[in-house]
Protein backbone atom coordinates (compact mmCIF):
# COMPACT_ATOMS: atom_id res chain seq x y z
CA UNK A 1 0.00 0.00 0.00
CA UNK A 2 1.09 3.46 -0.89
CA UNK A 3 0.82 6.07 1.82
CA UNK A 4 0.70 9.47 2.39
CA UNK A 5 2.21 10.63 6.03
CA UNK A 6 1.94 14.09 7.24
CA UNK A 7 4.57 15.30 9.32
CA UNK A 8 3.19 18.93 11.15
CA UNK A 9 5.99 19.06 13.91
CA UNK A 10 5.74 22.99 12.92
CA UNK A 11 2.14 23.03 12.54
CA UNK A 12 0.42 23.33 9.07
CA UNK A 13 -1.26 25.77 6.63
CA UNK A 14 -2.72 25.58 3.48
CA UNK A 15 -0.26 26.99 1.60
CA UNK A 16 2.42 24.28 3.57
CA UNK A 17 0.43 21.41 2.49
CA UNK A 18 0.17 22.12 -1.01
CA UNK A 19 4.17 22.76 -1.12
CA UNK A 20 4.82 19.54 0.49
CA UNK A 21 2.46 17.72 -2.03
CA UNK A 22 4.32 19.61 -4.71
CA UNK A 23 7.98 18.51 -3.28
CA UNK A 24 6.48 14.89 -3.34
CA UNK A 25 6.43 14.99 -7.13
CA UNK A 26 2.49 15.99 -7.50
CA UNK A 27 2.78 17.26 -11.38
CA UNK A 28 3.01 21.39 -10.34
CA UNK A 29 1.99 22.25 -14.19
CA UNK A 30 -1.46 20.52 -13.23
CA UNK A 31 -2.02 22.09 -9.77
CA UNK A 32 -1.03 26.01 -11.31
CA UNK A 33 -3.51 25.04 -13.50
CA UNK A 34 -6.65 24.32 -11.13
CA UNK A 35 -5.51 27.06 -8.78
CA UNK A 36 -5.27 29.52 -11.52
CA UNK A 37 -8.89 28.65 -12.63
CA UNK A 38 -10.47 29.95 -8.96
CA UNK A 39 -8.05 32.42 -8.64
CA UNK A 40 -4.91 34.00 -9.94
CA UNK A 41 -2.28 32.00 -11.55
CA UNK A 42 0.48 31.50 -8.40
CA UNK A 43 3.86 31.40 -8.02
CA UNK A 44 5.53 28.23 -6.59
CA UNK A 45 9.85 28.94 -5.67
CA UNK A 46 12.10 26.71 -3.81
CA UNK A 47 12.78 28.50 -0.26
CA UNK A 48 15.10 27.86 3.18
CA UNK A 49 13.67 27.86 5.62
CA UNK A 50 16.47 27.58 8.78
CA UNK A 51 18.63 25.15 6.18
CA UNK A 52 15.45 23.32 4.59
CA UNK A 53 15.48 23.66 0.83
CA UNK A 54 11.37 23.86 1.16
CA UNK A 55 8.20 24.62 -1.60
CA UNK A 56 7.09 27.98 -1.24
CA UNK A 57 3.40 28.54 -2.45
CA UNK A 58 2.16 32.30 -3.32
CA UNK A 59 -1.70 32.52 -4.34
CA UNK A 60 -1.08 36.15 -5.15
CA UNK A 61 -4.91 37.20 -3.69
CA UNK A 62 -6.44 39.17 -1.34
CA UNK A 63 -8.58 39.10 1.87
CA UNK A 64 -12.60 38.73 1.13
CA UNK A 65 -15.44 37.69 2.88
CA UNK A 66 -18.01 35.12 1.94
CA UNK A 67 -20.65 33.04 2.34
CA UNK A 68 -20.45 29.33 2.24
CA UNK A 69 -22.61 29.76 -0.85
CA UNK A 70 -20.20 32.58 -2.74
CA UNK A 71 -17.26 29.75 -1.77
CA UNK A 72 -18.53 27.15 -3.05
CA UNK A 73 -19.28 28.29 -6.13
CA UNK A 74 -16.02 29.58 -6.60
CA UNK A 75 -14.82 25.90 -5.96
CA UNK A 76 -17.54 23.97 -8.87
CA UNK A 77 -16.53 26.26 -11.06
CA UNK A 78 -12.52 24.72 -10.96
CA UNK A 79 -11.17 23.38 -13.92
CA UNK A 80 -10.85 20.39 -12.07
CA UNK A 81 -12.09 16.96 -11.82
CA UNK A 82 -15.19 15.85 -9.92
CA UNK A 83 -14.00 13.65 -7.25
CA UNK A 84 -11.75 16.98 -6.39
CA UNK A 85 -13.83 19.78 -6.35
CA UNK A 86 -16.28 17.42 -4.32
CA UNK A 87 -13.87 16.72 -1.98
CA UNK A 88 -13.10 20.46 -1.48
CA UNK A 89 -16.49 21.45 -1.03
CA UNK A 90 -16.18 18.55 1.68
CA UNK A 91 -13.36 20.70 3.53
CA UNK A 92 -15.96 24.33 2.79
CA UNK A 93 -18.63 22.59 4.43
CA UNK A 94 -17.04 21.59 7.70
CA UNK A 95 -15.08 24.58 8.12
CA UNK A 96 -19.12 26.11 7.71
CA UNK A 97 -19.87 24.14 10.60
CA UNK A 98 -16.87 24.66 12.94
CA UNK A 99 -17.98 28.71 12.12
CA UNK A 100 -21.55 27.92 13.04
CA UNK A 101 -20.71 26.26 16.61
CA UNK A 102 -18.33 29.04 17.44
CA UNK A 103 -20.07 31.81 16.61
CA UNK A 104 -23.58 30.44 16.10
CA UNK A 105 -25.99 29.90 13.34
CA UNK A 106 -26.35 33.50 12.82
CA UNK A 107 -22.92 33.79 11.21
CA UNK A 108 -23.21 34.16 7.59
CA UNK A 109 -19.79 34.93 6.57
CA UNK A 110 -16.15 33.58 6.39
CA UNK A 111 -13.27 35.76 7.32
CA UNK A 112 -9.59 34.48 6.91
CA UNK A 113 -10.90 31.06 5.55
CA UNK A 114 -13.15 32.58 2.95
CA UNK A 115 -10.11 34.39 0.87
CA UNK A 116 -9.02 33.48 -2.13
CA UNK A 117 -6.04 32.15 -1.09
CA UNK A 118 -7.72 29.96 0.74
CA UNK A 119 -9.91 28.56 -1.90
CA UNK A 120 -7.08 28.39 -3.92
CA UNK A 121 -4.53 26.56 -1.47
CA UNK A 122 -8.00 24.27 -0.61
CA UNK A 123 -7.89 23.17 -4.52
CA UNK A 124 -4.64 23.19 -5.33
CA UNK A 125 -3.97 20.43 -2.53
CA UNK A 126 -7.08 18.43 -3.27
CA UNK A 127 -5.30 18.05 -6.87
CA UNK A 128 -2.27 17.34 -5.47
CA UNK A 129 -3.17 14.50 -3.37
CA UNK A 130 -5.52 13.29 -6.34
CA UNK A 131 -2.50 13.15 -8.77
CA UNK A 132 -0.42 11.21 -6.17
CA UNK A 133 -3.49 8.92 -5.40
CA UNK A 134 -2.04 7.67 -1.71
CA UNK A 135 -4.14 4.36 -0.90
CA UNK A 136 -4.32 6.08 2.56
CA UNK A 137 -3.32 9.39 4.31
CA UNK A 138 -2.60 9.54 7.52
CA UNK A 139 -0.97 12.36 9.84
CA UNK A 140 1.58 12.55 12.70
CA UNK A 141 0.37 14.75 15.93
CA UNK A 142 0.07 18.17 14.91
CA UNK A 143 1.61 20.84 16.67
CA UNK A 144 -0.40 24.04 17.54
CA UNK A 145 2.16 26.28 19.21
CA UNK A 146 1.24 28.47 22.25
CA UNK A 147 0.49 31.72 23.83
CA UNK A 148 -2.34 34.36 22.29
CA UNK A 149 -2.96 35.07 18.54
CA UNK A 150 -5.48 38.01 17.13
CA UNK A 151 -8.13 37.06 14.45
CA UNK A 152 -11.35 38.83 12.75
CA UNK A 153 -12.75 38.11 15.94
CA UNK A 154 -10.53 39.35 18.95
CA UNK A 155 -7.66 38.09 20.92
CA UNK A 156 -7.75 34.61 22.12
CA UNK A 157 -5.21 31.28 23.10
CA UNK A 158 -3.80 29.26 20.44
CA UNK A 159 -5.73 26.96 18.95
CA UNK A 160 -8.22 29.49 17.46
CA UNK A 161 -11.49 28.81 18.39
CA UNK A 162 -12.34 27.67 15.24
CA UNK A 163 -9.49 25.25 14.47
CA UNK A 164 -9.82 23.51 17.58
CA UNK A 165 -13.59 23.02 16.49
CA UNK A 166 -12.24 21.66 13.38
CA UNK A 167 -9.75 19.60 15.17
CA UNK A 168 -12.88 17.91 17.42
CA UNK A 169 -14.45 17.58 13.95
CA UNK A 170 -11.71 15.10 12.68
CA UNK A 171 -9.33 12.12 14.15
CA UNK A 172 -6.07 13.99 14.55
CA UNK A 173 -3.68 13.87 17.64
CA UNK A 174 -2.46 17.72 18.68
CA UNK A 175 0.10 18.85 20.68
CA UNK A 176 1.10 22.37 21.33
CA UNK A 177 4.51 22.06 20.28
CA UNK A 178 7.67 23.93 21.49
CA UNK A 179 6.73 27.54 19.64
CA UNK A 180 5.00 30.77 20.23
CA UNK A 181 2.50 31.56 18.12
CA UNK A 182 -0.45 30.15 16.14
CA UNK A 183 1.50 27.51 14.44
CA UNK A 184 -1.72 25.44 12.81
CA UNK A 185 -4.25 27.88 10.81
CA UNK A 186 -8.05 27.08 10.24
CA UNK A 187 -7.18 25.97 6.46
CA UNK A 188 -5.09 23.52 7.32
CA UNK A 189 -7.14 22.02 10.61
CA UNK A 190 -9.45 21.66 7.96
CA UNK A 191 -7.81 19.91 5.09
CA UNK A 192 -5.98 17.81 7.42
CA UNK A 193 -9.49 16.91 9.18
CA UNK A 194 -11.11 16.34 5.93
CA UNK A 195 -8.15 14.16 4.17
CA UNK A 196 -5.80 12.24 7.02
CA UNK A 197 -6.16 10.43 10.20
CA UNK A 198 -3.60 11.07 13.18
CA UNK A 199 -1.14 7.93 14.48
CA UNK A 200 1.24 8.58 17.41
CA UNK A 201 4.46 7.50 15.02
CA UNK A 202 5.33 6.95 11.70
CA UNK A 203 4.42 3.21 10.40
CA UNK A 204 6.72 0.33 9.61
CA UNK A 205 7.09 1.12 6.23
CA UNK A 206 9.55 1.91 3.30
CA UNK A 207 10.33 6.03 2.79
CA UNK A 208 10.31 6.57 -0.80
CA UNK A 209 10.39 10.24 -1.48
CA UNK A 210 9.67 13.30 1.23
CA UNK A 211 8.76 16.60 0.38
CA UNK A 212 8.77 20.03 2.54
CA UNK A 213 6.05 22.76 2.03
CA UNK A 214 7.04 25.89 3.66
CA UNK A 215 5.25 28.99 5.96
CA UNK A 216 5.49 32.10 5.09
CA UNK A 217 7.29 32.70 8.84
CA UNK A 218 11.36 32.48 8.63
CA UNK A 219 11.94 31.32 11.78
CA UNK A 220 15.80 31.10 12.45
CA UNK A 221 15.59 28.63 15.34
CA UNK A 222 12.89 26.00 13.69
CA UNK A 223 12.45 25.33 9.89
CA UNK A 224 8.60 26.68 10.12
CA UNK A 225 7.81 23.95 7.33
CA UNK A 226 5.44 20.87 6.84
CA UNK A 227 7.27 17.64 6.29
CA UNK A 228 5.25 15.10 4.54
CA UNK A 229 6.24 11.44 3.32
CA UNK A 230 5.21 8.43 0.69
CA UNK A 231 5.86 5.49 1.66
CA UNK A 232 5.36 2.15 0.22
CA UNK A 233 3.87 -0.90 2.81
CA UNK A 234 3.65 -4.48 0.76
CA UNK A 235 1.24 -6.96 0.90
CA UNK A 236 -1.88 -5.63 3.72
CA UNK A 237 -0.28 -3.30 6.07
CA UNK A 238 -0.68 -3.24 9.79
CA UNK A 239 -3.16 -1.07 11.57
CA UNK A 240 -3.54 -1.04 15.63
CA UNK A 241 -7.00 -0.48 17.56
CA UNK A 242 -8.62 -0.69 20.14
CA UNK A 243 -11.42 -3.19 20.79
CA UNK A 244 -14.78 -2.05 23.03
CA UNK A 245 -17.33 -4.58 24.34
CA UNK A 246 -20.17 -4.48 26.08
CA UNK A 247 -23.35 -6.67 27.15
CA UNK A 248 -26.70 -5.56 27.30
CA UNK A 249 -29.76 -7.43 27.68
CA UNK A 250 -32.64 -4.50 28.29
CA UNK A 251 -32.16 -2.38 25.54
CA UNK A 252 -34.49 -2.44 22.40
CA UNK A 253 -33.05 -3.34 18.74
CA UNK A 254 -34.21 0.29 17.93
CA UNK A 255 -32.15 1.84 20.70
CA UNK A 256 -28.69 -0.28 19.16
CA UNK A 257 -28.89 0.11 15.92
CA UNK A 258 -28.77 3.79 16.81
CA UNK A 259 -26.18 3.40 18.88
CA UNK A 260 -24.01 1.19 15.92
CA UNK A 261 -24.97 3.86 14.10
CA UNK A 262 -23.48 7.11 16.51
CA UNK A 263 -20.46 4.73 16.76
CA UNK A 264 -19.29 5.28 13.12
CA UNK A 265 -20.18 8.88 13.08
CA UNK A 266 -17.99 9.59 15.76
CA UNK A 267 -15.39 7.79 13.99
CA UNK A 268 -15.24 4.09 15.04
CA UNK A 269 -14.13 1.46 12.18
CA UNK A 270 -16.94 -1.37 12.72
CA UNK A 271 -19.70 -2.05 15.24
CA UNK A 272 -22.01 -4.57 15.67
CA UNK A 273 -24.45 -6.55 17.87
CA UNK A 274 -23.88 -10.23 18.26
CA UNK A 275 -26.83 -12.02 19.81
CA UNK A 276 -25.36 -13.90 23.04
CA UNK A 277 -27.35 -16.21 26.08
CA UNK A 278 -26.62 -14.42 29.50
CA UNK A 279 -26.73 -15.09 33.06
CA UNK A 280 -30.00 -16.96 34.47
CA UNK A 281 -31.27 -17.78 30.37
CA UNK A 282 -31.54 -14.21 29.44
CA UNK A 283 -31.33 -13.17 25.84
CA UNK A 284 -29.13 -10.14 24.61
CA UNK A 285 -26.60 -8.81 22.74
CA UNK A 286 -22.97 -8.46 22.88
CA UNK A 287 -22.07 -5.13 21.14
CA UNK A 288 -18.30 -4.95 19.84
CA UNK A 289 -16.75 -1.75 18.32
CA UNK A 290 -13.08 -1.52 16.65
CA UNK A 291 -11.99 1.98 17.23
CA UNK A 292 -9.13 4.21 16.65
CA UNK A 293 -6.98 4.47 19.32
CA UNK A 294 -7.55 8.23 19.98
CA UNK A 295 -10.98 7.38 19.86
CA UNK A 296 -11.76 4.46 22.52
CA UNK A 297 -12.26 7.13 25.61
CA UNK A 298 -14.83 9.12 23.64
CA UNK A 299 -16.97 6.07 21.83
CA UNK A 300 -16.84 4.11 25.29
CA UNK A 301 -18.32 7.17 27.15
CA UNK A 302 -21.20 7.14 24.50
CA UNK A 303 -21.70 3.70 24.45
CA UNK A 304 -22.32 3.84 28.33
CA UNK A 305 -25.11 7.04 27.86
CA UNK A 306 -26.86 5.40 24.85
CA UNK A 307 -27.32 2.03 25.99
CA UNK A 308 -26.99 2.40 30.09
CA UNK A 309 -24.22 0.39 30.50
CA UNK A 310 -21.99 0.32 33.77
CA UNK A 311 -19.22 -0.84 32.29
CA UNK A 312 -17.08 -1.29 28.82
CA UNK A 313 -14.34 -3.54 28.32
CA UNK A 314 -11.40 -2.30 26.48
CA UNK A 315 -8.46 -5.15 24.76
CA UNK A 316 -6.04 -2.38 23.78
CA UNK A 317 -3.47 -1.98 20.77
CA UNK A 318 -5.20 -4.98 18.68
CA UNK A 319 -3.01 -5.66 15.74
CA UNK A 320 -4.75 -6.21 12.38
CA UNK A 321 -3.87 -6.73 8.80
CA UNK A 322 -5.49 -4.13 6.40
CA UNK A 323 -5.94 -4.80 2.58
CA UNK A 324 -5.06 -1.66 0.25
CA UNK A 325 -8.37 -0.29 -0.99
CA UNK A 326 -9.74 2.44 -3.29
CA UNK A 327 -13.17 4.21 -4.65
CA UNK A 328 -12.92 3.95 -8.10
CA UNK A 329 -15.84 4.76 -10.66
CA UNK A 330 -16.91 2.55 -12.58
CA UNK A 331 -18.90 2.92 -16.38
CA UNK A 332 -21.90 0.52 -16.35
CA UNK A 333 -24.29 0.15 -19.08
CA UNK A 334 -28.08 0.23 -17.40
CA UNK A 335 -30.99 -0.21 -19.93
CA UNK A 336 -29.08 1.51 -22.68
CA UNK A 337 -27.78 4.66 -20.63
CA UNK A 338 -23.71 4.68 -19.34
CA UNK A 339 -23.96 5.33 -16.17
CA UNK A 340 -20.90 6.15 -13.33
CA UNK A 341 -21.18 4.39 -9.88
CA UNK A 342 -18.59 4.27 -6.99
CA UNK A 343 -17.26 0.69 -6.46
CA UNK A 344 -14.24 0.14 -3.61
CA UNK A 345 -11.71 -2.34 -5.05
CA UNK A 346 -9.52 -4.62 -2.41
CA UNK A 347 -5.98 -5.25 -2.80
CA UNK A 348 -3.38 -7.62 -1.52
CA UNK A 349 -0.26 -6.62 -3.38
CA UNK A 350 -1.03 -5.64 -6.58
CA UNK A 351 -4.20 -8.37 -6.88
CA UNK A 352 -7.50 -7.41 -6.43
CA UNK A 353 -9.68 -9.71 -4.70
CA UNK A 354 -12.72 -7.35 -3.88
CA UNK A 355 -15.06 -5.76 -5.90
CA UNK A 356 -18.03 -4.28 -3.87
CA UNK A 357 -20.43 -1.35 -4.81
CA UNK A 358 -20.99 1.52 -3.00
CA UNK A 359 -24.85 0.29 -1.82
CA UNK A 360 -26.42 3.71 -1.01
CA UNK A 361 -25.14 4.62 -4.75
CA UNK A 362 -26.81 1.44 -5.74
CA UNK A 363 -30.12 1.51 -3.98
CA UNK A 364 -30.64 5.44 -5.17
CA UNK A 365 -30.48 4.27 -8.70
CA UNK A 366 -32.49 1.51 -8.65
CA UNK A 367 -35.13 3.06 -6.66
CA UNK A 368 -35.73 6.23 -8.87
CA UNK A 369 -35.57 3.78 -12.09
CA UNK A 370 -38.24 1.18 -10.11
CA UNK A 371 -34.96 -1.85 -10.90
CA UNK A 372 -34.46 -3.99 -8.48
CA UNK A 373 -31.17 -3.00 -6.67
CA UNK A 374 -29.75 -6.72 -6.49
CA UNK A 375 -29.87 -5.93 -10.68
CA UNK A 376 -28.36 -3.00 -10.48
CA UNK A 377 -25.56 -4.66 -8.25
CA UNK A 378 -24.97 -7.77 -10.32
CA UNK A 379 -24.37 -5.31 -13.13
CA UNK A 380 -21.86 -3.26 -11.10
CA UNK A 381 -20.12 -5.92 -9.99
CA UNK A 382 -19.66 -7.42 -13.35
CA UNK A 383 -18.68 -4.20 -14.65
CA UNK A 384 -15.95 -3.95 -11.91
CA UNK A 385 -14.62 -7.49 -12.40
CA UNK A 386 -14.40 -6.98 -16.52
CA UNK A 387 -12.49 -3.99 -15.79
CA UNK A 388 -10.09 -5.98 -13.31
CA UNK A 389 -9.68 -8.43 -15.47
CA UNK A 390 -8.66 -6.20 -18.61
CA UNK A 391 -5.92 -4.53 -16.25
CA UNK A 392 -8.01 -1.13 -15.56
CA UNK A 393 -6.40 -0.85 -12.39
CA UNK A 394 -5.32 2.58 -11.77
Amino acid sequence: MRLLVFDPFHGAAGDMICGALLGLGADKEQVIRVMSSVVHKPGIETVNRCGIAAIKVHTHAGPAHRTLGEVLEIVQKADAPPAVIAQAERIFNRIAKAEEAVHGTHHIHFHEVGADDAIADVIGSCMAVHLLSPGRILSLPIALGTGMMTCAHGTYPVPAPATAELLSSGRLLAMSGEHAGEQLTPTGAAILSEISEGIPSLPAGYIQKTGYGAGSRDDPKSPNVLRAFLMECSGMSEDIVDILETNVDDVTGECIGTTLGRMMEEGARDACAIPVLMKKGRPGHLIRVISPLDRSENLAEILALELGTLGVRVTPAVHRLIAERKIQNIQVQVNGDEILFPVKLGFIGDTCYLVKPEYAFAEEYARSNNIPVREVLHMITEAGMRLIRSGGKN
